[in-house]
């Protein structure tokens, strides 16, 4: 149906090509021609069967594309849609305001218009589908400008309340376009706590999830080897369950680099691309963003900030569980498993100790503690 659509239209554009253009070819030529081959019907004719020729072979390659993108566009989420929508009405009206400026153009002022309208609408919907947020809120504010402009008061205190109420509402609006879009990476979505963190609303603004991430969960998941199957299942749980919880602002785009290998690297030119930052918990991808200047937030920074604080000089009691790698030491963990190496510890290995903490070590990676048993302190 669709490949006979796109042939007809292509039948129907030879036509009015033939028309309109074999007088003026016949004359380039010479005109020698018979009166039957002059007329502009024979040339709507001829133009006719060689677009259909045309169309016949472009077809199938034409309705492969339309179906792709019908396809992304019912994927994509109704707010991007009508994002979309809007941008690409924004850019028709662009279009048509330079019209008339291209129409003086000799030869190409006929055609030139309309490749800049699809130009333009493409451009737009683009635009809208990526900035969706910043488009509701404009279209918003303005809203809420032309109903303030519009009422009259009664009371002059009313008016003033209300007028502060209405400031409140755009300041809240500009804000909700300030959020960037949060792009997710693979250890991340594995490691499971980002689920735990987007139910309690820390983080604001998108989740985007490329498809280039997905395929490599994928991978995992079917990996042969147990441990790496279930750690590629469970980051695909993850992503189910926040999608079911927040559906709209959760965002899986088909795009990938053909030119880059390493999923990482794609990682940061997406997020350069959408202005967003990466949301991950691997060392080296943090620094590698830190060194192409892309915002990150480290998954393990935020678990590090919301631990309980020790400063040096606590008492604390705690199990020794082990020996450390230096000669007397012993380890210990705290139940949000900060690592506390206790020195002289060896000698209390399996039983309750009270320490008390000597100095903290914070990195990216961790947090550790260093602690000495307190009746050692006390015997000193």
């Amino acid at each position: 149906m669709l490949r006979g659509l796109i042939t007809a239209f292509f039948v129907v554009l030879g036509a009015i090509a033939g028309y309109y253009l074999e007088p003026a070819i016949l004359i380039a030529i010479g005109g020698t021609a018979s009166a039957i081959l002059q007329t502009p019907w024979t040339g709507a004719a001829i133009g006719g069967v060689i677009f259909f020729i045309a169309g016949f072979f472009a077809s199938a390659s034409l309705s492969r594309q339309i179906h792709r993108s019908e396809e992304h566009l019912v994927k994509l989420p109704v707010g991007e849609v009508i994002g979309g929508v809007i941008g690409m009405v924004a850019g028709l009206v662009i279009g048509a305001l330079v019209t008339l400026p291209l129409l003086q153009i000799p030869v190409v002022g006929k055609f030139l218009p309309v490749f800049v309208a699809i130009l333009l609408a493409y451009i737009g919907f683009r635009i809208g589908t990526t900035r969706r947020e910043e488009v509701v809120a404009f279209f918003r504010q303005l809203r809420q400008e032309r109903k303030s402009s519009d009422e009259r008061p009664e009371h002059e205190p009313e008016h003033r309340e209300k007028e502060r109420e209405r400031r409140k509402t755009r300041e809240a609006d500009k804000l909700q376009g300030v959020a960037q879009p949060k792009v997710l990476d693979t250890s991340v979505i594995i490691d499971g706590r980002i689920a735990d963190v987007w139910a309690t609303g820390f983080l604001e603004g998108p989740l985007v999830i490329p498809t280039f991430v997905l395929q490599e969960l994928q991978h995992i998941a079917d990996s042969s080897d147990a441990l790496k199957r279930n750690r590629g299942r469970r980051g695909l749980d993850i992503l189910n369950k926040i999608r079911t919880d927040s559906k709209d602002n959760v965002h899986v785009i088909e795009i990938d680099y053909d030119d880059v290998a390493e999923v990482d690297s794609k990682l940061v030119r997406l997020a350069q691309q959408l202005n967003g930052c990466v949301v991950t918990n691997d060392f080296n991808l943090n620094k590698v963003c830190e060194l192409q200047g892309v915002p990150v937030l480290n998954v393990n920074d935020l678990a590090n900030a919301v631990k309980p604080i020790l400063l040096p000089g606590e008492e604390i009691t705690v199990s020794v569980i082990k020996e450390g790698k230096e000669y007397g030491q012993g380890v210990a963990y705290l139940d949000d498993g900060t690592m506390i190496v206790i020195e002289g510890g060896h000698d209390f290995i399996g039983s309750a100790l009270e320490v008390m903490v000597t100095s903290v070590l914070q990195t990216s990676a961790g947090r550790m503690i260093f602690a000495k048993p307190k009746l050692l302190e006390k015997a000193l």
